[in-house]
């Protein structure tokens, strides 16, 4: 008579917060090692993009505010109301990944509406009630909360940074986009850094000097 074989219940995902800026190179780069984690099917996870707008982290202008500026000053705000519309479509990560594309490998600029709409019209999303809610001043709200709290509830300072569980944060930079066969390897190394060991506070890479 045969043993039954006890029912393997699939793993939990790993939920964690990313804040980003679809400026930084190294959050495409790390968008892309996330998507083909996911695409796998090895390690499920579930991120949270948070946004982090790195003109307001540099502004030496005491005040001054990305989110409170005008559309003139406020580089970089049009993507993220843009990534705010696609959520009210139920089509972020869609959204976010094209845009990320369009300003990382095709050199597009994501601050001309054009582009935007673009980018979303290919995504799927109802360009109508895009446009509506871009125009709609309460989103630029997201952009403003999710800074703040980043600010004062984690210390981020610049982008990407992992939030995970218990709040161990941490700023994580790669050199290139990964490939496909090397980024869940790559995914476990940096997980095992950045949310299961924190008294690692900093490793940094040295450059060696030109021989110029």
């Amino acid at each position: 008579m045969a043993t039954a074989q006890p029912i393997l219940k699939p793993a939990s995902p790993r939920q964690f917060d990313v804040f980003y800026d679809y400026l930084c190179p190294f959050v495409y780069r790390t968008s892309i090692l996330l998507q083909n984690v996911r695409d796998s099917g090895e390690r499920p996870i579930e991120v949270r993009w948070r946004y982090f707008s790195l003109i307001q982290v540099n502004s030496k202008d005491e005040g001054w505010t990305v989110w409170d500026a005008p559309e003139s000053e406020a580089r970089g705000r049009l993507a993220f109301k843009a990534a705010e519309a696609a959520r009210r479509q139920d089509a972020f990560d869609a959204f976010h990944m094209a845009l990320l594309r369009a300003r990382h490998e095709q050199r597009a600029d994501i601050n001309d509406v054009a582009v935007v709409e673009r980018v979303a019209e290919d995504s799927g999303l109802d360009l109508d009630r895009f446009r509506k809610d871009i125009a709609d001043p309460k989103i630029v709200s997201a952009l403003e909360r999710d800074h703040r709290a980043a600010v004062a509830e984690y210390g981020v300072f610049g982008t990407p940074t992992f939030v995970f569980d218990g709040a161990a944060a941490a700023y994580v930079r790669l050199s290139e986009p990964p490939e496909a066969s090397d980024s869940v390897a790559i995914y476990d190394r940096v997980i095992s850094i950045a949310a299961e060991e924190p008294r690692i506070l900093e490793i940094k890479r040295p450059v060696k000097p030109s021989a110029d």
